[in-house]
């Protein structure tokens, strides 16, 4: 009887979404449950400076995010609450350590094999007559081996 009170209480166009939320939640949950069964010293041993940035962002952004959706199911207007500027000051520092992590993978530039590339690629026209002309002087001048 209970359950009859509590589908009478929202309209039933949307339960799937109801549900999907709740299976979010609950999934949302899982996951800080098991953030937080580990020790944080724990967790930041095992990873190098850049993650741990990342993982502190990451907990940060996430955490003020559900403030934020918090904040929409008290009927409060998050984007006139402090709450906007935390995400915004959080995501530039995402930006920064996005930037680290770019500049770590970029192709580092060999600089010795591209002046070789750009010296072979230059064609001079003169240069390749001298060539030309001193194999064919060198040729003509072979050594006799006699056999003894």
């Amino acid at each position: 009887m209970a359950d009859d009170a509590a589908v009478e209480d929202y309209p039933t166009e949307i339960e799937d979404n109801l549900n999907d939320f709740d299976s979010s939640l609950s999934s949302v949950q899982n996951m800080v449950q098991t953030l937080v069964s580990v020790s944080r010293s724990d967790r930041l041993l095992k990873l190098d400076p850049l993650e741990q940035a990342k993982l502190d962002l990451m907990s940060a952004y996430a955490l003020n995010s559900m403030f934020w959706m918090y904040l929409v199911t008290q009927g409060v207007n998050p984007k006139d609450h402090p709450i906007k500027q935390e995400l915004e000051r959080i995501r530039t520092y995402m930006n920064k350590v996005k930037e680290i992590t770019d500049r770590r993978k970029a192709a580092h530039i060999d600089k010795e094999a591209a002046s070789r590339f750009v010296r072979n690629a230059l064609w001079d026209a003169d240069d390749k007559k001298r060539k030309d002309k001193t194999e064919h002087q060198q040729k003509g001048k072979h050594t006799k081996f006699t056999w003894s």
